[in-house]
């Protein structure tokens, strides 16, 4: 992760949020103009599909990867909790935290604190947010907090939790916001939700789902590139 970041001049920052301790990176040299936000999906949260990790920083870090290939000015990347600390000194970096309950009140309250210190930072009037996965509810979930977001891209976006889950017959996200009930409260935020058309993990039916509950296809779109879950995304975004 560190020499990813240091390829696209990032550099490493802790946000205390008062509740988790979530680290990052950025690149902050353009003051006062919007700055991109990107949100790290749920990483390593399962060994297998029954097994749990014990530590959920991710293997392959894809929003790092975007953040790293972004060219603007202000430019930052939020991991999500209990990724990339000492699991030892975060006292509330439970497993919960990165299976059932990872998008919880607590998780987004904390990446919205931390989102509150990058526009302190960046001294930014405008965010862009950018969420890869879980970190695409994440990002739906903070803007309908937030008066300053725009616009919102999600790729490969957990956006409908709750009809996944079923589809595929798994357990349920006790503990988890679900994206789908603030969907139009965010209805005139501009906003595109990529899916791959070779993801076996995210189906295209996700985003539609989510786009439909927005409401505002003027504003909510979905754009289907050629990737699956984790790969091709870095080529589309070099040419995006």
């Amino acid at each position: 992760a560190s020499e990813l970041a240091a390829d696209g001049g990032l550099q490493s920052v802790v946000f205390n949020t008062g509740s988790f301790r979530l680290f990052g990176y950025g690149r902050f040299s353009a003051p006062g103009k919007p700055v991109t936000i990107y949100i790290e999906g749920d990483g390593l949260a399962y060994i297998s599909r029954r097994k749990v990790s014990s530590n959920p920083t991710p293997i392959n870090p894809l929003a790092l990867q975007l953040a790293a290939i972004d060219p603007g000015r202000n430019v930052a990347y939020i991991a999500r909790p209990c990724q990339y600390v000492d699991l030892k000194e975060e006292y509330l970096c439970q497993k919960e935290y990165w299976t059932t309950a990872r998008f919880a009140e607590q998780v987004i309250d904390a990446v919205n604190s931390a989102i509150e210190i990058v526009t302190q930072i960046s001294r930014s009037q405008a965010i862009h947010l950018v969420g890869y996965s879980g970190g695409g509810a994440v990002v739906t979930l903070v803007a309908a907090r937030r008066d300053d977001v725009a616009p919102i891209r999600t790729i490969a976006g957990y956006l409908d939790h709750q009809a996944l889950n079923r589809a595929k017959g798994v357990s349920p996200l006790h503990g988890s916001l679900d994206p789908m009930t603030i969907a139009s409260q965010i209805r005139n935020v501009p906003q595109i939700h990529y899916n791959g058309s070779k993801d076996r993990t995210i189906p295209t039916w996700v985003a539609d789902s989510f786009v439909r509950a927005v409401g505002n296809p003027s504003c909510a779109v979905r754009e289907t590139v050629r990737a699956t879950h984790e790969e091709g995304w870095l080529e589309y975004w070099k040419k995006s």
